[in-house]
């Protein structure tokens, strides 16, 4: 039996992981401003009760940079409430780390809760397996913070999986916990994300296969009490939010426009397409990344003890997969919900494996390779994987950057934030709040000892205007309102007058691909110097002269990553302080 010590051990690294990620990674990218914009709004400006149309396009950011389809309020509603307690306490903490710590606590939890449910069904080593699984994992964790409308969703459809779970211990209350579970993943789908429809569908006919299951009192009851919760919530604050002049119901749009788009357009296919076997042979596997969770649900499926289990975890989802992928428009966080059944399929194997361990040298050896992958796996994505991923914000460091040199210099700074920048971090939590004294300073004299006073603080004005202003950007005089501009080094040259360079802005760059003869750049070596200190670097090169050079296992083929320019800070030449 395992102990409670290894079973509290195996539960705890999820919550702590996905708090470590945030502290490493605290920058959002554009697909979560939406929700992190309007979190700040809520938080900083409250809801309106008057005057709303005036209040939300004069404070609120969504209405001015609205983007292709409109998104609901609900979630951010509800991070932003669940804030407010910690903010009463400590009014100064970062609001941006704060909400998404919230948010990453909530899946966090309902990870936790799963974990327990698969040791309710199937005992504490295959849950004590589940839970080493899942937080080796990388994208789970790094993403249950992320303010998408898909991980208000994962955390819904996880406590709805948790749910479906077998519980031999009281089956009475099965189609209660059917029921329970159907209805979340209605609500999931209402609210926030509506391909969670298809998998609504896939579980539901899965059910009625091969379970006894009422339709008018699990299937009926469940679906429309969470289509009416979920429309409830969602279409009158949506509406207001959006000052739609119809009743608004934002999934339903996103939907519409999304799958069956408006004439001239495509919809979500212009963000790219993707073939059909794109989320089986690409997102699964970086998903669950350790690759003997991809070959462990196959050894279920041939031991007639884990079959049934194996299969009840796998068709559904996979049959959601399958279904899904005729849309071609393709991203990982689309089937992410997924991911901790699929996990729960590798440990039954898992669990079953490292139990015999003892019996054969065979079971002792698969043992072996099983604690070792995930050891590594652990290690990739909490020591590597992660830091590589801090270093894609460059346009939250080139801001905090701008302000330390420029903060205080000007009584106003006008700054105008380009389009790389903005998708690369830059949020409204970051941007300075007016001071509560307009900045004054006494210069003093040094021969005389009468020393320089300074008072209050710099104005500062933020300018995103983006794709439909282009025409005004070909101006001169456009450009001359601004002090400062924050743009992609290859853009720069577009910024007309006399601007110079104070500060260049480094990001990971895309993997360069070395053919036979070629020498490396060097740019690894910089980043491993970077990321972990000298001893990576030159362990790096080693190996490189070693495996390439040396022992020719790649035929002088090598693949270089690392840093490289993204952004710079312009400085409008010979500003006059005002």
């Amino acid at each position: 039996m395992a102990k409670p010590t290894a079973w509290l051990l195996a539960i705890l690294p999820i919550p702590l992981l996905v708090l470590f990620h945030v502290q490493v990674a605290p920058h959002t990218k554009v697909e979560e401003s939406f929700n992190i914009q309007a979190v700040h709004d809520i938080l900083k400006f409250g809801i309106p009760s008057q005057d709303i149309d005036n209040y939300l396009k004069t404070h609120y950011d969504h209405l001015t940079f609205s983007g292709a389809v409109p998104r609901t309020f609900v979630g951010a509603l509800l991070l932003a409430g669940a804030s407010k307690p910690f903010l009463w306490l400590s009014p100064d903490v970062d609001r941006q780390q704060l909400v998404r710590m919230i948010l990453g606590l909530f899946c966090a939890f309902s990870l936790v809760s799963y974990a327990y449910g698969v040791r309710r069904a199937f005992g504490k080593h295959t849950a004590i397996w589940f839970s080493v699984l899942q937080a080796s994992q990388f994208h789970v964790i790094y993403y249950a913070s992320r303010p998408l409308p898909n991980m208000f969703a994962f955390g819904l459809t996880t406590l709805a999986f948790s749910a479906l779970l077998p519980d031999a211990s009281s089956p009475r209350a099965a189609p209660k916990r059917q029921r329970l579970a159907l209805y979340l993943l209605t609500l999931s789908g209402v609210i926030f994300r509506s391909e969670i429809a298809l998998l609504l569908f896939c579980h539901t006919i899965y059910l009625l296969s091969t379970s006894i299951i009422s339709l008018p009192k699990v299937i009926i009851p469940a679906g429309l009490f969470g289509l009416i919760i979920g429309l409830g919530l969602s279409v009158p604050f949506d509406t207001i939010s959006w000052q739609s002049e119809s009743l608004l119901w934002p999934e339903l749009a996103a939907f519409k426009y999304n799958i069956f788009p408006p004439r001239g357009e495509v919809g979500a296919s212009a963000w790219g397409t993707s073939p059909w076997h794109w989320y089986f042979t690409s997102a699964l596997p970086r998903l669950l990344l350790n690759p003997l969770t991809l070959l462990l649900p196959v050894f279920g499926l041939t031991q007639p003890a884990l079959r049934h289990s194996t299969l009840s975890l796998l068709l559904p989802n996979l049959a959601y997969v399958a279904f899904y992928s005729f849309v071609p428009h393709k991203e990982t966080r689309f089937i992410i919900y997924i991911i901790p059944p699929l996990t729960l399929a590798a440990a039954l194997s898992a669990s079953y494996i490292f139990n015999r361990r003892t019996r054969s040298a065979l079971f002792f050896l698969l043992s072996f390779c099983l604690v070792l992958s995930t050891a590594v796996t652990f290690i990739v994505s909490h020591y590597i994987l992660l830091k590589l991923s801090a270093l894609t914000y460059p346009g939250a460091v080139a801001l905090h950057q701008l302000h330390r040199l420029a903060d205080g210099s000007q009584r106003s700074i006008n700054v105008h934030l380009d389009n790389l920048p903005l998708q690369t971090g830059i949020t409204r939590f970051q941007q300075r709040p007016p001071p509560n004294k307009p900045l004054v300073f006494f210069p003093g004299d040094s021969e005389k000892g009468v020393p320089s006073l300074k008072s209050g603080g710099t104005v500062w004005a933020y300018d995103k205007t983006g794709v439909e202003g282009e025409d005004e950007k070909l101006k001169p005089e456009w450009w001359e309102q601004f002090d400062y501009a924050i743009m992609e080094m290859s853009e720069r040259g577009r910024a007309i007058g006399a601007w110079e360079v104070i500060a260049s802005i480094r990001g990971l760059g895309r993997a360069r691909f070395l053919r036979a003869g070629e020498e490396p750049d060097g740019r690894t070596d910089e980043l491993l110097q970077t990321m972990y200190g000298a001893w990576a670097r030159e362990v790096w090169k080693n190996m490189r002269e070693l495996v390439r050079d040396r022992l020719k296992l790649t035929k002088g083929f090598w693949v270089e990553v690392g840093m490289e320019d993204k952004l710079v800070i312009l400085r409008k030449e010979r500003v006059i302080s005002r």
